[in-house]
């Protein structure tokens, strides 16, 4: 082959892999924008902030708008109270603008291994009154309904039956607070540490029945329960009456549905059958890093919620 020939075929190889190239990007990318701009999910998944960081940057409102545009129609906010009023009410705002929900904030103080709930103090109880006024305020900003609280540690020096006890009593004092804003605390059973006092859906179902509000309910966390009890359908439906939230984590590692053990399809097609109409919080991290990562959690999310 003479060198101009082999120039040519030279140029005309290397652009036609620079135009294969470029059509395998274009085509990743209408990929990519089909995830990324959906129809809403049978169920109603809640984000929280730093989930979508990495395509919709650092301001909370610009990742809620891009969930929006994900086809999520729900949020949920664990550090809400401690952020400026200001802050508290764009969210609100967004939130309203776009037709969608605010899930779960914790209720400030609402109980720890500070003012654990089960050691029945009367300084106690007061702090956590004192968050059930808050919670009021903070969710009127945002037109929120549902506040997260956790009783506290187990006390090694009292009898586990007056701790029970001790803790029914201050919810009813927080619910008297709550009901009449239509505001619900959602109690969380854990599996974070051995000190925890509320640890099962079952002992959270007891507490709920002798508070007797409808502002006292469960925050079923199926990350949690899987970790403390498993059998993870047959105890949400012992529960279900009392159950007012859901939030949602794989084990292990507590990311994504489909990044570990946890049959997540099956769960929300079961709760979508029952006719669950609240939200679920997605209090979890994303398997991998990145815009990549952000993607992944999306098509998750889009085949544990297709029940076809």
């Amino acid at each position: 082959m003479q060198r101009r020939d082999f120039m040519q075929a030279s140029v005309l190889t290397g652009a036609a892999m620079l135009t294969a190239a470029a059509a395998k990007a274009g085509a990743a990318r209408e990929k990519d924008d089909d995830v990324v701009k959906g129809e809403p999910f049978h169920l109603n998944y809640a984000i929280h902030h730093g989930m979508f960081e990495n395509h919709a940057g650092k301001d909370f409102i610009d990742q809620i708008k891009f969930a929006y545009d994900a086809g999520f129609r729900s949020i949920e906010d664990n550090g809400l109270s401690g952020r400026p009023e200001a802050l508290q009410t764009k969210i609100g705002d967004t939130l309203a603008k776009l037709g969608m929900t605010m899930g779960v904030f914790v209720l400030n103080k609402g109980g720890n291994d500070e003012n654990t709930l089960t050691a029945g103090k009367p300084e106690f109880v007061d702090i956590f009154l004192k968050g059930c006024r808050n919670a009021v305020e903070v969710s009127k900003r945002v037109n929120g309904k549902l506040t997260t609280v956790v009783p506290g540690d187990f006390q090694r020096w009292l009898p586990e039956g007056i701790q029970t006890a001790n803790v029914i009593e201050a919810l009813r004092r927080g619910a008297e607070i709550l009901e009449p804003h239509g505001i619900v605390m959602v109690l969380e059973p854990l599996s974070d540490n051995p000190d925890l006092f509320l640890r099962t859906a079952d002992q959270t179902y007891a507490i709920c029945k002798a508070v007797k509000s409808p502002s006292c309910k469960i925050l079923y966390d199926m990350y949690h329960m899987q970790r403390n009890s498993g059998n993870i359908i047959h105890n949400l439906d012992l529960c279900y009456d009392e159950i007012a939230y859901y939030q949602i984590g794989d084990n292990p590692g507590r990311n994504e549905p489909t990044s570990g053990e946890v049959n997540y399809k099956n769960i929300f097609k079961h709760l979508y059958q029952k006719g669950f109409k609240g939200m679920l919080g997605m209090e979890h991290g994303n398997a991998t890093p990145g815009k990549e990562g952000e993607l992944a959690l999306i098509k998750a999310y889009r085949w544990s919620d297709d029940f076809a």
